[in-house]
């Protein structure tokens, strides 16, 4: 595994100090060093490169340094949460000394995802990173095709990953499988979840059906709701009548949980309740003493509090628990690019190493369909806190 930082008990000054030196010796380590276990092949059927209209001749930047375009939306209704993606990316592009050797641009999508794209492809933009919804990364990768530019996005849905796509974005059925082993472990034998009636919550109950079964659960019921307290109310109704469980599994966001978790209560429903990573971007859960006791599984904190600190003193606000996604992407970035030459394709090649790589999220890897794989902690939600109770594993299966 290539490690980016390491672990510190030092006081909360010392801590940034040492978090700040870990990630200038990113830039400073070798490309042998860095990525020595990146010589595996692509396994077959994976994401390699597409084969596209024959290449342009290399062109040579005229600043001498790699073009790189920053996908995300900088105003309208998820402005907040691109922005705060692109300044911990530009955090990044400094605490790597990256900007001797990377030009980063950014094109805001709120504006047209599809304009965004053409004009980072007309701009000679050799990766693109981001952007933050799957739908947008369908647009964007159609175009980025067109002259083999990858893409790493932000998103965390599968059905985008591949053909020069990589999901970077914190995947929900790893997650869902984390904290259904934990449960089992814990003797949770039958299941049942109350899941949100999206997408999100689709995906959610196909992932806590493989999972029960590979971990020898019992799947008792799962039921769906919307957003309204009477439909929760009536989903609760249902999976009781189904007959007790040892686990209930939200499928939801941390908002959507703190809906759910007082009917369960109220129907006397009493069975541990389980949760998924959306629940660690949600800060109002640890305040709810209905939600206390809720297990759930997440990407680990230790570096992300470090790095949130860096962020407050140079923006003077705290960051968005999504934003390290973009810190994390000028990492990869900044590592690969030693090994990136000059007006040439992006290696996407470089991102498959079977040992994994830390970031500010903990380890995580790439696998051949472009879909990232993450080593996660579970975490017990107590009175204003969430609290480890099982620390993530600290390296991956080979």
């Amino acid at each position: 595994m290539t490690a980016i930082f390491a672990a510190t008990s030092a006081a909360p000054q010392e801590r940034v100090s040492g978090f700040a030196r870990a990630v200038k010796r990113v830039a400073a380590l070798s490309a042998l060093a860095l990525l020595a276990a990146c010589q595996s092949v692509v396994p077959k059927g994976g994401n390699v490169p597409v084969a596209g209209p024959k290449p342009d001749p290399i062109v040579i930047p005229a600043d001498g340094r790699h073009q790189v375009a920053l996908l995300l939306p900088i105003t309208g209704p998820d402005g907040d949460v691109g922005q705060s993606i692109a300044n911990a990316a530009a955090l990044a592009m400094t605490d790597t000394n990256s900007t001797t050797k990377i030009n980063l641009k950014t094109y805001d999508t709120a504006l047209g995802v599809a304009a965004a794209a053409q004009q980072a492809v007309a701009d000679g933009n050799k990766l693109i990173l981001g952007p933050l919804r799957g739908d947008n990364v369908v647009t964007a990768a159609d175009i980025a095709r067109t002259k083999n530019v990858p893409i790493i996005s932000f998103s965390n849905d599968i059905g985008v990953a591949g053909r020069n796509v990589y999901v970077l974005g914190h995947l929900p059925s790893q997650s869902v499988d984390r904290i259904v082993r934990f449960a089992k472990a814990k003797g949770k034998n039958r299941f049942g979840a109350i899941v949100s009636n999206n997408v999100y919550g689709q995906r959610a109950s196909s992932n806590l059906t493989i999972s029960v079964r590979d971990a020898g659960g019992v799947l008792v019921n799962v039921q769906q709701a919307d957003d309204s307290q009477a439909s929760i109310d009536a989903a609760v109704a249902r999976l009781k009548a189904e007959g007790p469980v040892d686990a209930i599994l939200i499928g939801g966001t941390g908002g959507w949980a703190r809906m759910v978790a007082p009917s369960l209560k109220r129907s006397r429903v009493n069975a541990q309740i389980l949760g998924t990573e959306l629940w660690n971007i949600d800060s109002r859960l640890a305040s709810s003493a209905d939600m206390r006791g809720a297990w759930f599984a997440s990407v680990a904190d230790g570096y992300y509090r470090q790095f949130a600190e860096k962020y407050r003193t140079r923006y003077g606000k705290a960051p968005l628990r999504l934003s390290s996604l973009g810190y994390d992407a000028i990492l990869l970035t900044s590592r690969v690019s030693q090994e990136w030459q000059l007006g040439t394709t992006f290696p996407i090649t470089n991102l498959i190493d079977p040992g994994g790589f830390i970031g500010i999220d903990g380890a995580f890897r790439f696998s051949g369909n472009g879909l990232s794989e993450r080593m996660l902690e579970v975490q017990e939600v107590r009175a204003g806190q969430f609290t480890v109770i099982e620390a993530a594993p600290g390296a991956f299966a080979k």
